[in-house]
């Protein structure tokens, strides 16, 4: 089985793209997707918040689900628990996704299987945070 966290998969994501949704990011500032969503925007990226509510997060407009955005997707982030986390796998290869993000904890090996057996690079149980310390 390839790795979860291929660092290959992983330094695609953190320097060549660009465009990150964020799933479950609302406005509390006391969560980790919003604190991570900051991270990105730090860090270059543009990011686009995904939750029922499409509430506008970090000066960026929300939408309630991925087939909802209206350009283009790079990496779709998933803050949400692994018995949720598939579908969001699946709602980015629908909509052209070029990579799938499971953070910290979230792992769901038939998402990983059926994400990476659409061509789309995914990594699990991560967080860009770590990575980019790790280098």
């Amino acid at each position: 089985m390839t790795s979860w966290q291929d660092p290959e998969a992983v330094r695609f994501m953190l320097d060549d793209c660009e465009t990150w949704a964020v799933v479950g990011l609302s406005g509390d500032p006391g969560r980790t997707a919003y604190q991570i969503a900051q991270l990105l925007q730090q860090r270059g990226k543009r990011i686009v918040p995904v939750h029922p509510s499409a509430e506008t997060v970090l000066g960026e407009q929300g939408y309630a689900t991925l087939a909802d955005v209206p350009f283009p997707i790079d990496v779709v982030d998933v803050f949400r628990r692994s018995e949720a986390a598939g579908e969001f796998a699946d709602q980015a290869v629908a909509v052209g996704a070029k990579a799938v993000w499971f953070q910290l904890g979230v792992v769901d090996e038939a998402a990983f299987e059926r994400t990476s057996a659409a061509g789309v690079p995914m990594v699990m149980d991560t967080c860009p945070a770590i990575e980019w310390r790790r280098r």
